[in-house]
């Protein structure tokens, strides 16, 4: 590059772009600013970049899939159910096809790609790519790519729509937070969907369920033996978390858990509960 400030600015007024790009692959805040500061060596170091943006996508992507075949031979021996590292404190962004490719929904059902499948689908169906940008990335062919996509398309299509007003998802949360703080395990029933299924993440740190829970009852029960353990003084706070209404448990001001839900028609389909301290340490 010409200068190393000058190089700087060029390559921050990328930066968010690839962020947003490295933590839907990856999943995790951590690793996505690993990859990012990996590319910005790569960039300071580099000469004559034509095409800045693409470039440092093709770079990122790269990064990212070294990334995730490693992550993947790792969550082989993950204690319990992966779930993504929650951005909490994320507002929805403005544009739509951003904001559900934020949900925890949407990026638990990525992890069922491969990891050229999900970066084909990410780039060209999330973030408008060429189809040129995403060959070079994925050392293949633009026609290689439109299969990836393609086959990525039946599995992405398979991802819940809520469009659930924030204010009444707010209130419901706002009644959840209530409901488990105090026990009350009859006005938590009402809340869950018949077939709700909860997701948990402890990551072999914390008391979780090793495997999703399924059915109002199952969960209720659940709630009921995690109270039982659950310390005194522990509250509940609105929060986003991944551009969606969610909730913060402390305790004694410290992140006890993050906690993310999927409503249909009032009622909470889906429970997405984090309580790998490793993943809540950027939780303020």
């Amino acid at each position: 590059m010409a200068g190393h400030v000058s190089a700087e600015g060029a390559f921050e007024a990328h930066r968010d772009h690839l962020m947003a790009v490295a933590y839907r692959m990856l999943g995790s805040v951590a690793d996505a600013e690993d990859v990012v500061q990996e590319a910005w060596v790569r960039w300071a170091a580099a000469e004559a970049v034509r095409t800045p943006r693409a470039w440092l996508v093709t770079v990122v992507t790269r990064l990212c899939l070294d990334s995730l075949r490693s992550a993947r031979a790792r969550r082989e021996h993950y204690v319990g159910t992966w779930l993504p590292e929650p951005l909490v404190g994320a507002e929805p962004p403005d544009d739509p096809l951003l904001r559900s490719s934020l949900s925890y929904a949407f990026l638990v059902l990525l992890e069922r790609l491969s990891p050229p499948q999900r970066a084909a689908f990410l780039l060209r169906d999330v973030f408008d790519e060429d189809y040129d940008v995403i060959a070079a990335a994925l050392h293949t062919t633009p026609a290689n790519v439109r299969q990836l996509v393609t086959r990525a398309r039946h599995v992405a299509t398979q991802a819940p729509r809520f469009d659930v007003d924030p204010a009444q998802q707010h209130a419901l949360l706002a009644t959840f937070g209530q409901a488990a703080a105090t026990g009350d395990l009859s006005a938590l029933a009402d809340l869950l969907a018949d077939d709700a299924v909860a997701y948990s993440d402890g990551g072999g740190k914390a008391f979780a369920a090793r495997v999703p829970i399924e059915g109002a009852a199952k969960i209720v029960k659940a709630f009921q033996g995690f109270a039982r353990i659950l310390p005194p003084g522990v509250t509940f706070d609105l929060a986003w978390v991944n551009g969606q209404p969610g909730l913060v448990s402390r305790l004694n001001g410290a992140v006890y858990a993050v906690h993310v839900f999927d409503v249909v028609d009032g009622r909470i389909q889906r429970l997405y509960g984090m309580l790998n301290p490793d993943k809540l340490a950027r939780v303020a």
